[in-house]
């Protein structure tokens, strides 16, 4: 993010702007949409300009920027249209501590505009960081059929209300109160009554809120995919919109927290094998107590909570006080890995089935029926099984699996940073302990990646 976005206190404050010609009037339409005091510097400016000196909406200084021109000025824009004339102009608004902006040239100016849906006071700024203005441009139309032109007087009139919402506890309670009211009672008061209608709606949803049996909260439990954000679903996302409290893993990359509430509490609940680990009692006793304090709570695991992710343990910690409950699925590792890899889990004539199994449960290194897997075809995805990567090595070598079955590790499955290792059951140790791997890592026992697999059946055919 090279520009961070913010929005500006200017009412009251100046605004000045070097130009007379289209591109000034554009930026005009814009700035006189706020309550600062616009101030126009050119030789010759169009009649439109006239027109809006004429209306009172701004001043007029009918001459070529000077020294002084801009002093105790919020922003200047220069929109000459002349590169030259820009340059000078900014030197001058820079000298004199405002924020510039140079239309056209993004390299030389301190901020940008970006485009803008006005509901005012509810305002939404679109930046491209001047790399997609077509793109920012569709966003903003999207945006302006899907806000009712209504909301910006219901926001206006809410905010008149917030100090009476106060009594309302912070949290679950008085966002639901607020939602009811933007998106129920708020547009049905307007529709049928107008402006006049909205308070009385306002105060009558207060006491039904007031007045409410004080309910238990909700917990989702909720898949997180892989780590690539775009991999979430619909449903997860909608459920971190509305969380009061997240409680993730250790595995949960940064950029699925960030799709939370700002306001959310995000609480680190992770484990880590053969490491420091919050006890699986006290996260069950943390999501009890906060869905009893009548929050909605996100469980967040990584991949999908019903594999390797202790959920029934929680499932019950939540029955045995009644507290209702959503599972949200989500992508598993295995299949993001595998689709990394382009391969399949399973395929006809080679593997019917596929098994996921972890490299080590509570109780150290996890036994499976090694003779089983050592068959020929058969295919596995490891989860948490760099650091038994020996062991299982032992293992299948010692059931009678075949040395140059392939094996794969895929690192960081789906996120920029992701590695895949290809090498065999031979040299399954070895190689990891040269890779010597950072983060989370999935091992696909009998699969290789595509491209591998292709080029070793070419040379065997070659030979």
């Amino acid at each position: 993010m090279k520009h961070f976005p913010i929005f500006l206190a200017v009412a009251g404050r100046r605004i000045v702007l070097s130009g007379g010609g289209d591109a000034a009037m554009a930026k005009l339409r814009l700035l006189m949409k706020t309550e600062a005091h616009l101030t126009v510097i050119a030789a010759e400016v169009a009649d439109d300009i006239r027109k809006w000196e004429a209306a009172g909406k701004l001043r007029v200084i009918p001459r070529a920027m000077a020294p002084g021109d801009a002093l105790c000025a919020a922003l200047f824009y220069a929109a000459n249209e002349d590169n030259a004339e820009d340059a000078r102009v900014s030197a001058i608004a820079h000298a004199e501590g405002a924020l510039v902006n140079i239309v056209d040239n993004l390299a030389d100016s301190q901020f940008i505009t970006p485009a803008i849906v006005d509901r005012d006071p509810v305002t939404v700024a679109i930046g491209t960081e001047g790399a997609a203005p077509v793109l920012a441009r569709a966003i903003k139309a999207d945006l302006e059929e899907r806000l009712p032109t209504s909301l910006g007087v219901l926001a206006r009139i809410g905010k008149t209300f917030r100090h009476a919402v106060d009594v309302l506890p912070m949290g679950r309670k008085r966002r639901d109160f607020w939602s009811s009211f933007y998106f129920g009672a708020g547009p049905k008061a307007f529709a049928q009554h107008g402006a006049t209608g909205v308070i009385p709606a306002l105060e009558t949803l207060l006491d039904e809120r007031i007045t409410a049996r004080q309910t238990t909260g909700h917990v989702d439990l909720v898949g997180a995919g892989p780590g690539d954000p775009e991999l979430l679903t619909l449903k997860a996302r909608k459920a971190l919109d509305k969380a009061d409290v997240v409680i993730h893993d250790r595995l949960v990359t940064g950029d699925i927290l960030e799709l939370a509430r700002r306001e959310a509490i995000i609480i680190d609940a992770g484990k880590q094998g053969f490491g420091p680990a919050m006890q699986q009692s006290d996260i069950d006793a943390l999501i009890v107590q906060h869905a009893l304090d009548g929050h909605h709570v996100v469980r967040l695991k990584a991949g999908d909570p019903t594999v390797f992710g202790r959920l029934d343990e929680e499932l019950a910690a939540l029955d045995a006080h009644g507290i209702p409950y959503t599972i949200v699925p989500g992508i598993t590792a295995a299949s993001a890995a595998v689709a990394g890899i382009g391969q399949s889990l399973t395929q006809r004539g080679r593997n019917s089935s596929v098994r996921l199994i972890t490299g080590h449960d509570t109780k150290g290194y996890a036994d499976h029926d090694w003779t089983a897997l050592a068959r020929k075809g058969e295919v596995a995805a490891i989860y948490m099984g760099k650091k038994s990567a020996r062991f299982i090595q032992g293992r299948l070598l010692m059931h009678g699996a075949d040395p140059a079955t392939p094996v794969t590790i895929v690192e960081n499955v789906s996120r920029a940073d992701q590695q895949i290792i290809a090498t065999t059951l031979a040299e399954l140790e070895p190689t990891l302990t040269q890779a010597k791997l950072q983060g989370p890592a999935l091992t696909f026992y009998g699969l290789a990646p595509r491209a591998a697999q292709i080029t070793a059946q070419s040379l065997k055919e070659f030979a």
